[in-house]
């Protein structure tokens, strides 16, 4: 499904603040509250907006240290595998398939750089992981979208 410009704006605007009210929403987009909140249902059960959540800075959770994992898998690993596989780790805040040598790429949020290492040599040690290379960040230089923290 493509949204139209309006639903777009709409959600950009919940994307912002999910806890915005439609009236506010429709200031912005030209809209009264009630066709605000109808466009809403309807984009929820089109599936275009999934649900609404809390986003949290890791620092706030003492979680200063940001990495990425490559993760190279064994043979035959499917996604789904390797989704349930990091599911488990509330570290890790993304996590996408790629193109490339690697089989998927992990971000991950950390207390400090031992906390980092005890993650990383558990995601290492999972049946599918044939193995890992890491990064550490040293300073995020823009973020357009949320992280995906843990909640």
């Amino acid at each position: 499904m493509r949204l139209n410009d309006l639903d777009e704006r709409i959600v950009h605007a919940l994307a912002e603040d999910a806890r915005r009210s439609y009236a506010d929403i429709g200031e912005l987009v030209g809209l009264s509250a009630p066709a605000v909140k109808r466009r809403v249902d309807r984009l929820r059960a089109e599936g275009a907006i999934t649900g609404f959540t809390v986003r949290v800075d890791p620092v706030a959770l003492g979680w200063e240290t940001e990495g990425f994992i490559e993760l190279y898998c064994r043979h035959n690993t499917s996604p789904d595998a390797i989704r349930r596989g990091l599911s488990r780790y509330p570290e890790v805040v993304s996590a996408s398939t790629v193109t490339g040598d690697a089989d998927a790429v992990v971000q991950v949020f950390a207390s400090d750089m031992r906390h980092f290492e005890r993650v990383l040599e558990r995601i290492a040690g999972e049946a599918f992981v044939e193995r890992t290379k890491s990064v550490l960040v040293l300073s995020p230089l823009l973020r357009r979208f949320s992280s995906g923290a843990p909640t």
